[in-house]
């Protein structure tokens, strides 16, 4: 269901490239959309399930229904207070957020600074909405449930296709109507998910519960974990607060090349974390490490047996995987330039990006928020260093650099932790894993290298003829990698948890 949710998610981007390219109003619209859904994954993805799912496993492995219900109902009586009062102070001050996350828009006083504006009154409740909606799935995946909480954001991604093919023509200023299709996104995602909720006698009947003891305790560990978890999304706002004082349409490319640098990341490394969590927090609960250590190192060997090739073919491919989805209607050959090479910076830290969200997971499992805070914080220092530094030579794909750079540090800070607390040990067979790793990649890498064609040839060709030697890149690496491993001896056995 990720998968499918992230692939539409790529045909979303596609359609919205055809239509608005890397213009000045997209670079508004990426701005309007950024904000709630950074905030999103703060309160929601980040901070706040990572805090909940613990409490919650814990309550459903030692107490009864009516407990559980009870938790259920005072934190989104809790959660949906907070929310509405920042909804109405982010419609409210629309203006004033665009001026800090986009200063460089502020700056020049133009249409592209009032159209952000306008476009985030629209698309801030969406913070509401799809906060209540990760909060829903959250149960559900304590509960097992994974495919309904993957599936929701199939949604979004059709009302925005939606928006931008049947809508935009409708409207003076056509791409107001992403806007307005992320608004109704989010009441369609958290509709969605109520009546599987119901199956499970769970759905949110909002109650007070500032001082119940199990609100209490998500509040606690909710507050570092602003931070723990989501400092990828933090560095990456970052990103584009910087990029708005670069020429138009750098705050495009930073998106389009974030965005196919996050398939793999979101298709299996925050997959990866979802399904573990519950997992690791009931093993802790029932005071079991061995199987705890067992889990998070099969997760973090599955992170680098998918993330190692889906990096080094992004590096390898970086134009023709652009010129193939993106280049049609306004996306021009500078766009995907420029792209690329943004695409190419992210992806050497796809592999940290990917081992945060699992590492993290290891230790809100164990409800300690206070060490990823910690290394957060070293790591967004970092990245503004880094920022400063590269932005001058680099420009936006600097920007990008300094990202992966400092993700690379998180990451290792992260493990460092685990490991000193005894929570991570290496199982046995890392070093054969290691020389596996190493020998199928460099094929993988080989193989795409003389394969590859010249970026002229993927501009100048038409849809299908790009499509058939995509297909050929794809399916070509993916039988010598899988073939490489079978050969030194990989079987279904060692991917099993």
């Amino acid at each position: 269901m990720t998968m499918l949710s992230r692939v539409l998610g790529l045909v979303r981007d596609v359609v919205i490239a055809g239509y608005f390219g890397a213009s000045g109003s997209a670079d508004a619209f990426f701005v309007a959309f950024k904000i709630p859904n950074f905030l999103r994954r703060l309160f929601a993805e980040g901070a706040f399930s990572q805090a909940f799912v613990p409490v919650l496993s814990e309550y459903r492995s030692q107490r009864d229904l009516q407990a559980v219900q009870q938790l259920v109902y005072r934190v989104s009586g809790t959660l949906g207070s907070i929310l509405l009062a920042v909804t109405l102070l982010g419609v409210l001050g629309a203006p004033l957020l665009a001026a800090l996350f986009a200063p460089g828009f502020y700056m020049d006083a133009g249409e592209k600074f009032d159209l952000a504006a306008e476009m985030l009154r629209i698309t801030f409740p969406y913070l509401a909405l799809i906060s209540l909606t990760a909060f829903c799935g959250a149960i559900l995946n304590a509960y097992g449930r994974f495919a309904i909480p993957a599936f929701t954001p199939v949604l979004l991604n059709l009302t925005l296709i939606f928006a931008a093919v049947v809508l935009s023509p409708q409207f003076e200023t056509p791409i107001m109507a992403l806007a307005w299709g992320v608004f109704m996104a989010g009441a369609l995602q958290l509709l969605f998910q109520l009546p599987f909720l119901a199956r499970l006698q769970l759905v949110p009947v909002p109650q007070r519960g500032w001082k119940d003891e199990g609100v209490q305790r998500i509040m606690k560990l909710m507050l570092p974990a602003l931070f723990g978890v989501s400092v990828a999304q933090i560095n990456l706002l970052l990103d584009t607060v910087l990029a708005s004082f670069l020429q138009t349409g750098s705050v495009s490319w930073l998106y389009y090349s974030d965005r196919l640098s996050e398939l793999p990341l979101g298709v299996f490394g925050i997959a990866i974390a979802t399904v573990i969590l519950p997992s690791l927090s009931r093993k802790h609960a029932e005071q079991s490490p061995e199987h705890f250590r067992k889990t998070l190192d099969w997760a973090v060997r599955m992170v680098l047996l998918i993330g190692v090739p889906a990096a080094v073919a992004l590096v390898v491919l970086a134009e023709e995987l652009l010129t193939t989805l993106f280049h049609y209607g306004s996306m021009t050959d500078l766009d995907i330039e420029m792209s690329a090479r943004s695409l190419r910076a992210y992806a050497v830290g796809l592999v940290a990006f990917m081992l945060i969200k699992v590492l993290a997971t290891g230790f809100f499992a164990r409800q300690n928020t206070k060490t990823p805070v910690k290394v957060a914080v070293q790591a967004m220092a970092t990245n503004m260093l880094f920022n400063l530094i590269l932005i001058w030579p680099l420009a936006h794909a600097g920007l990008a650099l300094a990202t992966a750079l400092s993700a690379f540090m998180n990451a290792g800070l992260l493990l460092r932790g685990l490991i000193k607390e005894g929570v991570f040990h290496w199982q046995k067979g890392w070093g054969v894993f290691v020389v596996r790793l190493l020998l199928a990649n460099g094929a993988l890498g080989a193989l795409l290298f003389w394969l590859s064609r010249p970026s002229a040839d993927w501009l100048l060709a038409d849809v299908w003829q790009r499509g058939v030697w995509m297909a050929t890149l794809v399916f070509g690496g993916l039988a010598v990698y899988v073939s490489v491993l079978l050969a030194t001896g990989l079987r279904m056995r060692h991917l099993r948890g």
